[in-house]
């Protein structure tokens, strides 16, 4: 049966916003994933953390979060959340995702994340939110993040030393972006 709210619908997967009553089944599977994330990402992994993370995706202005669900079932595999969005003449915004460990290598997340950039640069009046630009920062030894963003065509701007603080230390990462021109229908094919 498939989940009828989607933004946007892949071969495999679905994007859909993130909701409070997610997050009994999100934590489950952030508890399930520590061996994935870590030391990556730390998502919620409480009611009590979830509660204000995903409100502040649902109301935010600067950031917008979509859960990325196996399409048949619903099933959350995982999310991808656009940050520090800001328009004007920028018009970009940072991306920061995770796959669930039940989904991990099952190419769910390259599909999404063809989804989640082709809304980011869809026009408004198609639902989408008409930004330019996409960057994802990503530490140099995660290899299975680096592999999905140059497959989805990003390109590696740079390197950034102490660049975020992640599991108490300033990282290293390097700097990878996409924009609306370089999208196009590849970015379409390499969804899905």
């Amino acid at each position: 049966m498939s989940y009828s709210a989607y933004l946007r619908e892949g071969r495999h997967v679905g994007l859909r916003p993130f909701r409070l009553a997610d997050g009994p089944e999100f934590t489950t599977h952030v508890h399930e994933s520590r061996h994935l994330h870590h030391p990556w990402l730390a998502p919620p992994a409480t009611i009590e953390e979830y509660e204000p993370y995903a409100a502040s995706l649902i109301e935010g202005e600067t950031r917008v979060g979509f859960l990325v669900c196996e399409r048949e079932t619903g099933a959350i595999a995982g999310f991808v959340n656009i940050n520090n969005i800001v328009r004007g003449a920028f018009d970009c915004g940072a991306l920061g995702y995770g796959a669930f460990a039940h989904a991990a290598g099952r190419g769910l997340f390259r599909e999404a994340l063809g989804l989640v950039v082709a809304h980011a640069f869809a026009a408004g009046d198609e639902g989408g939110l008409e930004l330019h630009r996409l960057e994802a920062n990503i530490q140099p030894g995660n290899a299975a993040s680096l592999a999905l963003v140059r497959g989805a065509g990003f390109r590696r701007e740079g390197f950034s030393p102490d660049f975020l603080f992640v599991d108490g230390a300033w990282r290293d990462h390097e700097r990878w972006a996409i924009t609306a021109e370089m999208s196009g229908p590849a970015a379409a094919d390499r969804a899905g």
